[in-house]
């Protein structure tokens, strides 16, 4: 048997004759071309094949989301079709609650009606005329109409005179209200409660929170929060709220003008 050939007496083709197929060394011959092969076609027709799976990819690719925008999804020997996604389930308004928290009669023979709604009916001058009535400072009318317009719940107390001398007549007159604003899902937060001076001293605005908590647990929302000054800290703990549960800290951020 003939005694294999070293590395230093195989052949180095020319540098014109390499193919781009191998890489070589100053020692390795490109034996493709020692044989008298080219792989040149077959590269051609490998990268045809690549060329072509692509294609054939993308081909599926469209025709599944052409598939998915038309609203089937096609399998191999069934059509199934494809439900659009649910819409938000649209909650119905709960409807505004009206009732008599107290009646009696005058002094000059009138009834008087205190009536709890919660249909925010409220008359912006009334509120400002209110709001002035407790020492409040005065407020823009555009913006009192906005705080209305975009809470979640408003809340009053009317105060309704009949005259029996008038049959058919009435006066109605703001006494109280609350608002509150929420994410209609978890949490509420309640503002200005506030209720006639003249009125004050009788239960009505304890009446009135009362009311405003409950119909909030009655949309399921648990999470109430307000904000209070000093003075009337200890009205809000006898309704059950607490200052500071667990911990919590309040951050208040203010305008440095």
């Amino acid at each position: 048997m003939a005694p294999a050939a070293s590395a230093s007496t195989v052949g180095v083709a020319p540098p014109s004759l390499r193919c781009g197929a191998c890489v070589l060394t100053a020692t390795v011959a490109c034996r493709m071309h020692a044989r008298g092969k080219f792989p040149a076609r077959r590269l051609l027709h490998g990268q045809a094949q690549v060329r072509n799976r692509v294609a054939t990819t993308w081909s599926l690719k469209a025709g599944l989301w052409d598939s998915l925008r038309s609203g089937f999804l096609k399998g191999n020997n069934s059509t199934e079709t494809v439900e659009p996604p649910p819409t938000p389930f649209e909650e119905e308004e709960p409807l505004p609650e009206e009732l008599v928290l107290l009646e009696r009669t005058l002094a000059d023979g009138s009834t008087e009606q205190i009536i709890f709604s919660s249909a925010g009916d409220v008359d912006v001058y009334d509120l400002q005329a209110l709001c002035d009535k407790v020492g409040w400072p005065r407020r823009p009318l555009t913006k009192i109409a906005a705080s209305l317009r975009n809470s979640y719940l408003v809340a009053t107390l009317h105060s309704i005179i009949r005259s029996p001398q008038a049959e058919g007549e009435e006066s109605k007159q703001l006494i109280g209200m609350a608002r509150a604003t929420s994410d209609h899902a978890f949490n509420a937060t309640i503002w200005d409660v506030l209720v006639d001076p003249s009125y004050q001293g009788q239960g009505l605005g304890k009446a009135l929170m009362e009311k405003v908590i409950r119909t909030l647990l009655q949309r399921d929302i648990s999470n109430i929060t307000l904000f209070a000054d000093n003075k009337v800290v200890d009205f809000y703990k006898n309704l059950g709220f607490e200052a500071d549960p667990q911990g919590i800290k309040g951050m208040f951020w203010y305008p440095r003008f």
